[in-house]
């Protein structure tokens, strides 16, 4: 199956009341085990890559090809979007597009609304003459993404009204905003803001996206998932997972060299995080139509 369009699989995941899971490549087994996860579980997945991942894993356009040789290799049916994850440049969502990614999202949440505003319309206006799907964020989420850290104290959550304004004027797709989530993982207790979210979803019109979803507790995605959350971003509790299972297999096993006998296992672990999460988000089988 080809490469789809993100857009459509979030409206279907919001009018039927569950999430989609966006799982990060951080190398080939990842991929892998991400794709062998939604495909044993038959559900529409998104493929997520963050823009300081881009050189480690060789360019838009390797990423773009590996992902669609292990698609036809791997025999994968279910729909699967590829998308940049926090782009901060015109340039480099322009980029993506011309590779192949059939989703991108623009992070401008750093600067004025003003500017976020007309970067983000720019980059939606370049998209969607390519059928690519966009997504931008508002306020300030918690953590770290990559190389930018946010203080728990600097985190602020996105304005309704901005929210408002923002998708009016850009005609973005999806929206990320800022309410109490963190990237990375969770120092003390989450909070989200579930009234401001259903707030904002109901005002936009349009499917949210949960950043920073590693390590909240169960019923946090479902209240979410209510409340309008369409995509939900995972990335740090499969990085645990992988971790974990190498860490298993190399302790105090000098004598293992060859990277099938560790990457092998943590291939494994990441799948089946990736296939829990599925489960948890309420896409099992929603592939099937």
């Amino acid at each position: 199956m080809p490469l789809v369009s993100m857009k459509t699989m979030l409206q279907e995941a919001l009018s039927g009341q569950y999430g989609v899971g966006q799982f990060n490549l951080n190398n080939l087994e990842f991929t892998q085990a991400i794709l062998q996860g939604a495909e044993e579980e038959q559900a529409p997945v998104i493929l997520g890559l963050s823009e300081p991942y881009i050189p480690y894993m060789g360019g838009l356009s390797c990423v773009a090809a590996i992902v669609r040789e292990l698609i036809d290799y791997m025999r994968i049916t279910v729909p699967v979007a590829l998308h940049l994850d926090h782009g901060t440049s015109f340039e480099t969502c322009i980029q993506a597009m011309k590779a192949g990614f059939t989703s991108v999202m623009i992070d401008a949440s750093h600067q004025p609304l003003e500017e976020n505003i007309a970067l983000t319309r720019k980059v939606a206006e370049a998209a969607h003459a390519l059928g690519v799907t966009v997504e931008a964020e508002l306020g300030k989420i918690g953590g770290r993404e990559d190389d930018r850290f946010v203080h728990e104290a600097e985190a602020a959550y996105a304005v309704t009204e901005d929210c408002v304004r923002l998708a009016r004027e850009t005609g973005i797709d999806c929206l990320a905003p800022a309410l109490g989530s963190v990237h990375g993982p969770y120092r003390g207790e989450p909070r989200l803001g579930f009234g401001r979210m259903r707030e904002i979803a109901q005002r936009t019109g349009l499917p949210l996206v949960l950043h920073g979803g590693s390590g909240l507790p169960n019923d946090a995605f479902l209240q979410a998932i209510a409340c309008g959350t369409a995509k939900i971003n995972i990335n740090t509790d499969n990085q645990m997972a992988c971790t974990k299972a190498v860490r298993r297999v190399l302790d105090g096993r000098s004598e293992v060299y060859d990277p099938r006998k560790y990457l092998g296992p943590a291939r494994e672990a990441v799948k089946q995080s990736v296939r829990a999460k599925i489960q948890l988000f309420g896409s099992s089988g929603k592939a099937k139509g």
